[in-house]
């Protein structure tokens, strides 16, 4: 699956006031539930329950959140930079400040663990980590990602 077909212009926010990961989340779920119709207080729990299995910072200031969503056929992808760098747990105990959440339907779990591990491979990419860090405004953040 290519990443434009699940991550949107629209779900692509640069300089981002964040100060936690609980607002990060609520952000993400805002933005996933005004393109999808879903419950944003959902959509958050379902997060929140999979941030404590375990948190979804990977290093290198990356946390790629994700969950699955009920009575919905179609993925979504958010991105966001944020301004600052907020604490999330991370598995290096660096601050977070890119998120790369995605959200699946039920029945599509196991396509999208492949989606994962992508993006988890593309945001390691120290060149689109520089840009990706640099970018300006939502295209130049949407189109250094979707474009890697």
């Amino acid at each position: 699956m290519r990443l434009s077909e699940i991550l949107s212009l629209d779900c692509t926010k640069s300089a981002v006031q964040c100060t936690s990961k609980k607002r990060a989340l609520e952000m993400i779920s805002e933005i996933v539930a005004m393109r999808t119709g879903q419950n944003p207080t959902e959509l958050f729990e379902c997060m929140l329950s999979r941030e404590k299995v375990g948190s979804t910072g990977i290093g290198n200031g990356i946390a790629i959140p994700h969950a699955r969503m009920h009575s919905t056929d179609q993925a979504i992808a958010v991105l966001l930079q944020c301004e600052s760098p907020i604490e999330f747990d991370s598995i290096d105990n660096r601050p977070v400040d890119l998120l790369f959440a995605l959200l699946v339907p039920d029945a599509q779990c196991k396509e999208h663990l492949k989606t994962l591990s992508n993006m988890a491979e593309r945001l390691n990419n120290k060149q689109v980590l520089k840009q990706l860090r640099k970018a300006k405004s939502d295209q130049e953040l949407y189109d250094i990602m979707v474009n890697h």
